[in-house]
């Protein structure tokens, strides 16, 4: 006898006896949904588990030839970047290639239990598909307040040899790949777009990691399966039963360099460094400048996105962790070329754009912030008068939003290298 599933994840066909046949009728479609999600997963996917519990500069595989630094105790920080005081993990000449291990803090944080596994296990994933450095986290006594600190698990800080305040840290994102087949979207009170409108449901007394529900945050659980193409593309289940798809392009919304003082840097506002800046042009293929504030630069990463709406409204993208392999250049002040011939900020490219972040607690100063350091730009990178720059930003220039959410606001500017072509050639 032929039993039929088809759900959102799969469809699920077993030839069963007349008396097991009796039983599987009696199960509810959540539970054989849950149960393909699993399947889908373990034959799918393959978990990129740790290639060491060290940082080290791997001698095989894959990878071979790369500096490593895994997520460890050890390696990362709970809600801070690093600042001036902070001990490097690794330290690795200019032109080195350096492969992270990330963790995503979403399925980790307290309103969603502070238990990697048994949040992970209650969504349908198996133990063997759940990152050991997550249980490792969650299982620990780190500290980590979840009113107080930043959410972001953050890896690093790796040293650049050579570097001193006044150099560019130049990052190319060779590769950023999911580690594990699945992600988190998330909406808490108080932060989104959307204050005091959603989530919907009530915060109640004394929340804590036993009881995360009281906190009335929204958490949902979104796997990703592969397409007619091979491609990967995210999964969100609808009540109805039907599923909305879409494409990922995983970047890391975290990269940055040491700020310059010795007070904590939370983790969520995104500054000169760099740090939590959410621009979701920076996937594989794209590169990112920094100016380095303190010697070593202390170059680190985390907050890993699988896809990121321009605003990033709810107040997460599909955060889940990846594997970014980055190749880091050292620019002397002096010395080298650099974009626009100085940088006071970040600034970043990919294959067709030019990206100048502004960044404020204003979205109209963030806005007026991109502007004038695409203007900037466009006079010292092509010798293009400021008024005319202003007038080409206007009528050839998108600029878009980067994200809403983390207290400090976020507008890019996309300027269009193939409309430069002439100043290239001269």
């Amino acid at each position: 006898m032929l039993a039929n599933y088809s759900g959102p994840y799969c469809n699920f066909h077993i030839f069963l006896g007349s008396e097991i046949m009796l039983k599987v009728k009696r199960l509810t479609a959540s539970v054989l949904s849950v149960l393909c999600i699993s399947l889908s997963h373990a034959n799918d996917f393959k978990v990129l588990n740790q290639i060491s519990k060290q940082p080290t500069q791997l001698q095989s595989g894959e990878y071979k030839g790369n500096y490593y630094v895994p997520s460890t105790l050890k390696t990362i920080t709970w809600g801070y970047l690093p600042n001036r005081d902070a001990k490097p993990v690794l330290t690795v000449p200019s032109g080195s290639v350096v492969t992270f291990d990330t963790v995503s803090h979403e399925g980790l944080l307290e309103d969603q239990g502070r238990n990697a596994e048994k949040f992970f296990q209650s969504k349908g994933v198996k133990s063997n598909e759940i990152l050991e450095d997550a249980k490792t986290i969650t299982q620990s006594n780190l500290k980590h307040d979840f009113h107080k600190d930043g959410p972001h698990i953050v890896t690093g800080p790796v040293a650049i040899e050579g570097a001193q305040p006044g150099d560019i840290l130049k990052v190319e994102v060779l590769k950023v790949e999911p580690r594990v087949p699945y992600g988190v979207i998330s909406n808490r009170h108080g932060k989104g777009a959307l204050v005091g409108e959603f989530p919907k449901k009530a915060k109640q007394e004394n929340a804590s990691t036993e009881h995360p529900e009281r906190y009335g945050n929204v958490s949902i659980f979104t796997p990703i399966e592969k397409n007619a193409k091979g491609e990967y593309e995210g999964v969100l289940k609808t009540e109805s039963g039907k599923s909305i798809r879409f494409p990922l392009y995983p970047f890391m919304g975290i990269m940055g360099v040491a700020a310059n003082t010795s007070e904590p840097v939370h983790s969520v506002p995104p500054a000169m460094y760099g740090g939590n800046i959410d621009i979701n042009e920076l996937g594989a293929g794209s590169t990112a400048y920094y100016p380095v504030q303190v010697k070593g630069a202390l170059f680190y990463t985390g907050d890993s996105h699988f896809a990121q709406g321009d605003g990033e409204v709810a107040l997460t993208a599909l955060e889940a962790s990846a594997r970014a392999t980055l190749k880091f250049t050292l620019l002397k002040a002096g010395k080298d070329k650099i974009p626009s011939k100085e940088l006071k900020q970040p600034l970043a490219e990919n294959a067709e754009f030019w990206i100048t972040p502004g960044l404020d607690e204003d979205l109209d100063e963030a806005m007026k912030k991109s502007t004038r350091e695409a203007i900037r730009f466009l006079n010292q990178e092509y010798g293009i008068d400021e008024a005319t720059a202003y007038a080409y930003l206007s009528a050839a220039t998108d600029f878009e939003v980067s994200q809403v959410v983390d207290k400090t606001k976020g507008i890019h500017a996309k300027i269009r290298k193939a409309d430069f072509k002439e100043f290239e050639s001269k």
